[in-house]
């Protein structure tokens, strides 16, 4: 069970941040937050398959 997590305005980060750290139920094993143009995104990650490389957000070859 993972958890995803979004604020697009004022404060967007800590705002994430915060969803992010309510819901570490969903996932205590890794997290991420990404951030583009007043937008974050954020994730709670349990780890079952690919522990090693399935840090999340996943970018694309070009960084975005």
């Amino acid at each position: 069970m993972c958890g995803i997590s979004g604020f697009f305005g004022k404060d967007a980060r800590a705002k994430v941040q915060k969803m992010c750290d309510l819901m570490v139920y969903r996932g205590p094993d890794d997290s991420g937050v990404h951030e583009s143009e007043g937008m974050v995104l954020g994730q709670r990650r349990l780890s079952i398959i690919d522990l090693s490389g399935g840090r999340q957000p996943i970018l694309n070859e070009t960084g975005r």
